[in-house]
């Protein structure tokens, strides 16, 4: 018995490891159309996802053994090897449609070098950690380098603060009397669950639903049947003091304060510095007493939230570095501060959905940001916005003359929605049932590209300049 114990672990099983690391392949399979991405990670991981379903090609070069078994068991395409080990373990690449190098910056180089050497001539992509190594990957060979932690960073900076993406493009020209607000519909708000042709804000409070946004997402008010989720945000336009009057019904999301970020590793430093850049006021909550943290604590302590303010901030940003503290952190937030909005960063796609559950206003992960990106160059597919936009345009009334701003049906023909009627020097906000559009007017418009394209196709109409 002390012999069997004293050789299986040290003798037997290293063999039978040893036999069936051999049975992953240790060259390129046949590449034509194929795309090789070198190395896995949740940067790629949505992609893959994506490429398995609709049965593109690829191949996926593994240097760690444990994580290739686990891809080959998903039924991927695997091939295990180590380029600066084995050479020619690219032999073949040059019949590939492109390779993605995933892998970090020093050994992306090397896939890349050693690629071309092949004689590969396609497009090589490359995701960076780094910005600074961006020139000299495209020296030794890459077609075109990302780094999508800090397009990720960007992505969550602009849902944070106003000054770096306002609620709506082209407010101003609405000047002074016409405003955008944002409102939190709690589960025991008069509007959580309602229809809108049921509440009758528009009769009642001569204000404007633009939409909704519901777990990362902005739906337009279609019209009477659209329904008002709990827990959402409404985007409200009207004249201010009408605005003012919703206060009662909903809760009024704070757009001044400081905005939070707790969590500053690569992807907060980079949030912190386009925030900063913004001229917005950032307090830094993080475990480690760095430069550039205010306060060394942890945020899911009381106490540390407390001692930010985070009642008072206007926005909070959780850029954590594990999804399971996130998802946590997430839900602790939201029961201590239920009316900011919460943004969070994710490490992988899948999580996303928990983040939501959890109380999460905007959650995206570097495997989205970069599956948009490679999405786009290798398929030639026009990705999804990351941060859906709200855009105020001057129109002519078109087919609308005669009518009313708001019994034409115009939300549920388009999407989009009349916030105004500019006439003879002055701008009008609310409509009595005898007003009518006349030719000379010009109309005050706000939705999404989409729906506002819609608007113009569907009334006939033509964008007219300030």
């Amino acid at each position: 018995m002390f012999f069997l114990v004293l050789v299986f672990p040290f003798y037997v099983m290293p063999y039978i490891e040893e036999r069936f690391e051999l049975r992953l392949p240790h060259a390129l399979p046949e590449m034509n159309g194929r795309v090789l991405f070198y190395r896995y990670g949740p940067a790629i991981e949505s992609l893959l996802d994506e490429f398995d379903r609709t049965r593109t090609p690829f191949v996926v070069v593994e240097e760690d053994i444990e994580l290739a078994r686990n891809l080959r068991n998903r039924g991927y395409a695997v091939v295990f090897g180590r380029l600066d080990e084995e050479q020619d373990l690219l032999s073949g690449v040059a019949a590939a449609r492109a390779v993605v190098a995933n892998a970090d910056d020093h050994a992306n180089a090397v896939c890349i070098m050693i690629a071309r050497e092949q004689g590969f001539s396609g497009p090589i992509y490359a995701l960076a950690d780094d910005p600074m190594y961006r020139p000299p990957m495209i020296q030794v060979g890459a077609s075109e380098v990302f780094t999508p932690a800090h397009v990720l960073a960007a992505a969550l900076a602009a849902r944070a603060s106003t000054r770096i993406s306002p609620p709506a493009e082209g407010m101003h020209m609405l000047g002074g009397l016409v405003g955008l607000a944002e409102f939190r519909v709690r589960a025991g708000s008069a509007l959580a669950g309602m229809r809108l042709g049921d509440l009758q804000l528009r009769a009642r409070y001569g204000v404007t639903v633009i939409g909704q946004w519901t777990c990362g997402n902005f739906s337009v008010a279609s019209g009477p049947a659209t329904r008002i989720e709990a827990g959402a945000i409404l985007v409200v336009g009207g004249a201010h003091n009408n605005l003012a009057k919703v206060e009662s019904l909903a809760l009024p999301i704070r757009r001044r304060g400081p905005i939070v970020l707790a969590g500053y590793g690569v992807v907060g430093q980079k949030v912190a510095e386009m925030l900063a850049d913004a001229d917005e006021t950032t307090i830094v909550i993080d475990q480690q007493g760095l430069p550039g943290v205010d306060i060394c604590g942890n945020v899911l302590d009381r106490l540390t939230m407390e001692r930010a303010g985070l009642r008072e901030a206007s926005a909070m940003v959780l850029t954590l570095s594990n999804d399971s503290e996130g998802v946590f952190a997430t839900a602790v937030i939201r029961d201590h501060a239920p009316e900011i909005p919460l943004i969070v960063r994710a490490n992988r796609a899948q999580n996303i959905p928990r983040l939501y559950q959890a109380g999460a206003d905007f959650a995206l992960s570097v495997g989205q940001v970069a599956g948009q990106i490679l999405a786009y160059h290798l398929c030639g597919e026009q990705a999804a916005a990351v941060q859906q936009r709200l855009k105020f345009i001057r129109v002519a009334p078109g087919a609308l003359v005669g009518g009313h701003p708001w019994r034409e049906t115009v939300r549920e023909r388009t999407g989009a929605a009349i916030v105004a009627v500019e006439r003879d020097e002055s701008v009008i906000v609310e409509f009595g049932s005898d007003f009518v559009v006349r030719p000379e007017d010009v109309l005050f418009v706000c939705g999404t590209f989409e729906s506002l394209e819609a608007y113009l196709r569907e009334f006939h109409t033509a964008v007219v300049t300030v």
